[in-house]
């Protein structure tokens, strides 16, 4: 009757050794997994980080911005508030095609683009200030939007604008 005794002990700890080696792949498991999802999620948040709280703060100025059928030209005004940027892209649709530039911290020039009114080299709005470009376009645009670049990361479009006035002046 001894040798019954000794048997049912050693599967009794059979099974508890097996729920712990259980528990044990489950929560080895859990910390891959987690290592995972972390580094992927975190990857994710660097780059909503740079994006986050500037959509207010670089705006199309609607006042300004108006087709010239007279001379073909389209005038944009562009306000960055109190942020430092990298670059924002600009685009304009008007009937089939769409026209992007990507204005940066320095001058450029022949990207399609002068400033107004002098129609010098182009270049991004400073910190808390705004400024007024001209593009040759020989149709009226149906869309202006703008997406603010920073730390290296195209942020989402931060403005638009549909309803685009005609600015022809008559002599």
């Amino acid at each position: 009757m001894d040798m019954k005794l000794k048997f049912k002990n050693k599967r009794g700890l059979s099974a508890i050794i097996t729920t712990v080696i259980l528990i044990a792949l489950v929560m080895v498991a859990g910390v891959i997994v987690w290592g995972v999802v972390r580094g992927i999620v975190q990857g994710k948040l660097e780059g909503v980080e740079s994006c986050f709280g500037i959509y207010e703060k670089v705006t199309i100025n609607s006042m300004y911005t108006c087709y010239d059928s007279a001379d073909d030209e389209f005038h944009f005004s562009i306000n960055v508030g109190d942020i430092n940027l990298e670059k924002v892209v600009v685009s304009v649709s008007g009937t089939g095609a769409t026209n992007s530039y990507i204005l940066t911290n320095e001058d450029q020039q022949s990207i399609g683009l002068t400033l107004y009114p002098s129609g010098g080299e182009v270049k991004l709005p400073g910190k808390n200030a705004g400024l007024t470009y001209v593009a040759s376009m020989p149709t009226k645009p149906d869309l202006i939007k703008i997406a603010p670049g920073v730390d290296g990361q195209l942020c989402e479009v931060s403005d638009s604008l549909a309803d685009i006035d005609d600015c022809s002046i008559t002599s």
